[in-house]
């Protein structure tokens, strides 16, 4: 299988949440893996989870995502900007 990521990840174990648009709906989810440009959350289910949201990391820091792959209980994402 040919590697398609820009950047190396690093295996992590992070709580952040996900923010949905309008910040009136969020998920608790886990960081499993994590570079400068994107990461693998885990969570109970990716099925209500828009493409688009905002990551907030347990530190503060923010990350606005774009969803690229997904599966029932995974997210591979995207950092914008």
């Amino acid at each position: 299988m040919d590697e398609r990521r820009t950047a190396t990840r690093l295996r992590a174990l992070k709580a952040a949440r996900i923010v949905l648009p309008g910040g009136y709906s969020t998920f608790d989810c886990m960081v499993r893996n994590l570079s400068a440009v994107g990461a693998k959350l885990v969570l109970e289910q990716t099925f209500d989870v828009p493409d688009a949201f905002q990551l907030n990391f347990e530190d503060g820091s923010v990350r606005h995502c774009t969803v690229k792959w997904r599966n029932p209980k995974e997210l591979g994402v995207a950092f914008e900007g």
